[in-house]
């Protein structure tokens, strides 16, 4: 065909493109954008069975995902914004011998007048918010690619309005990556990278620097942040299903290590996610030594519990300590963990409980004492102030009341003040002269005068 160009992978002229109108720039959409076009649909005499145009709505759609048919995949990450090109598409890279009934037939060339109209990236965020966008510059090789914990080898270049901030070779444990500055967006995209894979991170701020920036790169707080990234090596953490009871044992005592060492360095967060790690591996299984699990587990659990209150998240070091008192339900750290997060969620009463518990078990910890004799003073307190509000509520009520009552008489008809004041027209009759003289009395017989009275 005049001015057509085979663009198949096999070259076996099953997608053949022709441009209609030039596109700008130098990029093309990458697998995984999304990509927003504009489409009509033909049969090779000309006949139309499908046009976006007609709608007068875009169509929009995963490029390189299998949405849609292969030679749109191949056709379209050839394409530049703005660009317009046919695409003739033979049936095995349209819809193949069984066709799209009862549209298209089997066994049918199509052609398609596409116009790219823009994309965007691949979101990679874990609640698809747009929160972290990725566009592939070199895919990757191979189908693996890091999971949780994997040592990677990567190389960045962090943008902040299209200065470099950040550019460098560096290597972390996914899920440690702070400790070597390197935000969340990027430790959750890697995750998706095959190796070799080259691509551009547009990252908002909540996967990013947050509120507080970044006083070494320079960053203003709530600053989204593009980087290029660069896969070079990787090496996967053995995944925990594939480990036997003692394997999953012994690496659960290293991160019980780690959870430990970030926690005398007051990262509380790296802290927990580590000890998290420990009831993820042992929390179901079976199988493992039930004293060596236990104790690992109520370790995790424990010191959940004081990370969390170091955190300020009080329901979740009240749950984390419940979960340890599941293991052992005799156990003073447990207790007064819980008792500590249930006093500053304002529950006195429960936290009070939890205190005599510890004291049970430990009648001379002192420190328990003092936060027991604490409860009783917000007790006392709140049994005080409930009283006043219950005594204001009374004396509210019942003004409330002769209020009411006062306002009700108001409404109550005047008898004597009412007696004598018809109009006119309500008369029978000229008042006599006993009325005269008393205006405000009226007799009822009609002769004035005062008859069986």
């Amino acid at each position: 065909m005049d001015n057509f160009v085979d663009i198949s992978p096999n070259k076996d002229a099953g997608v053949l493109k022709r441009v209609v109108k030039e596109g700008f720039g130098d990029e093309s959409p990458p697998k995984g954008s999304k990509v927003e076009v504009h489409y009509t649909g033909t049969f090779l005499d000309g006949t139309q069975f499908d046009s976006s145009r007609d709608r007068k709505e875009t169509f929009l759609f995963d490029l390189g995902k299998g949405n849609v048919i292969k030679a749109w995949d191949i056709g379209i990450a050839t394409m530049k914004r703005g660009e317009r090109a046919i695409l003739t598409c033979s049936p095995a890279y349209a819809y193949g011998i069984m066709g799209s009934p009862p549209t298209i037939p089997p066994n049918t060339t199509l052609r398609f007048d596409i116009e790219v109209i823009n994309w965007r990236g691949e979101d990679l965020s874990p609640e698809c918010d747009g929160g972290i966008e990725r566009l592939q510059i070199i895919p990757g090789e191979g189908y693996a690619t890091p999971n949780d914990g994997a040592l990677v080898e990567v190389h960045i270049i962090g943008k902040y309005e299209n200065e470099i901030f950040d550019e460098r070779e560096v290597s972390f444990n996914i899920g440690e990556g702070s400790e070597n500055n390197i935000i969340q967006g990027i430790e959750i995209a890697v995750m998706k990278f095959k190796k070799g894979e080259k691509s551009r991170l547009t990252v908002k701020p909540i996967y990013a620097f947050e509120k507080l920036g970044s006083h070494n790169f320079n960053i203003p707080s709530n600053a989204t942040v593009e980087y290029i990234v660069t896969l070079k090596n990787f090496e996967r953490m053995k995944e925990f299903w594939c480990l036997d009871s003692q394997e999953k044992i012994e690496q659960c005592k290293l991160f019980k290590d780690k959870g430990t060492s970030y926690f005398k360095a007051e990262k509380f967060d790296l802290s927990i996610k580590f000890y998290g790690k420990i009831k993820k591996y042992l929390e179901n299984d079976r199988d493992s030594p039930e004293a060596e699990r236990n104790s690992l587990l109520l370790a995790s659990y424990l010191n959940i519990s004081l990370c969390q209150l170091k955190l300020g998240d009080y329901p979740k070091a009240r749950d984390a300590a419940t979960s340890a008192l599941d293991i052992d339900p005799n156990n003073e750290k447990a207790f007064y963990r819980r008792g500590q997060a249930l006093l500053n969620l304002k529950e006195p009463d429960l936290a009070s409980k939890d205190f005599m518990r510890c004291l049970e078990i430990n009648p001379d910890n002192t420190v328990v004492k003092c936060k027991l004799d604490f409860c009783k003073k917000i007790i006392r307190k709140q049994l005080y102030e409930e009283k006043k509000i219950y005594a204001n509520m009374f004396d509210k009520f019942a003004k409330m009341d002769t209020e009411r009552e006062a306002f009700e008489r108001t409404r109550q008809p005047n008898v004597m003040s009412s007696v004598g004041e018809w109009g006119q027209e309500d008369r029978e009759r000229e008042p006599g002269e006993f009325e005269k003289e008393n205006p405000d009395i009226l007799l009822l017989n009609k002769t004035g005068e005062f008859k069986d009275m």
